[in-house]
């Protein structure tokens, strides 16, 4: 991946406190993107996003390293330019929120109503995942 210099689109704020807490925050958004990853309770990409504007009001420097991360940056650029997932990126987030909900609901849920809930909540972040558009999609 080509570097790009995303400088221009960087609008610090005036105030030296703000811009380190805009930083402090976009770290510590960008830990949990990171938790999130490996422990799939909370969806990536709105955190990542989120480090990503708190970085854009503190650094240039920390924004161009986001936006040219290996693995975060092309999916922040995606959504940031065309509001679009790529798909397989949007194939692995349903299965794995299907995988982790699914073992929640089978081993460590008692309750039925509370297994129903869960379940339906998944089944209605898993359809607006789905929903949301990808470029790259292979046609059928």
């Amino acid at each position: 991946m080509e570097k790009g210099d995303y400088s221009s689109e960087v609008d610090k704020h005036d105030s030296l406190v703000v811009r380190v807490l805009f930083l402090g925050l976009g770290t510590v958004l960008l830990l949990i993107g990171i938790a999130t990853v490996l422990l799939p309770v909370l969806p990536t990409m709105p955190i990542l996003l989120a480090a990503a504007a708190c970085y854009a009001r503190a650094s240039v420097r920390f924004y161009n390293w986001l936006l040219n991360h290996r693995y975060f940056g092309p999916a922040i650029l995606e959504w940031r330019e065309h509001r679009s997932i790529p798909f397989r990126l949007k194939c692995g987030s349903i299965a794995l929120m299907a995988l982790t909900l699914g073992i929640t609901v089978v081993f460590f849920v008692p309750e039925r109503e509370l297994k129903v809930a869960l379940v339906a909540l998944g089944a209605v972040f898993g359809i607006a995942l789905y929903r949301i558009p990808s470029r790259d999609r292979p046609h059928q």
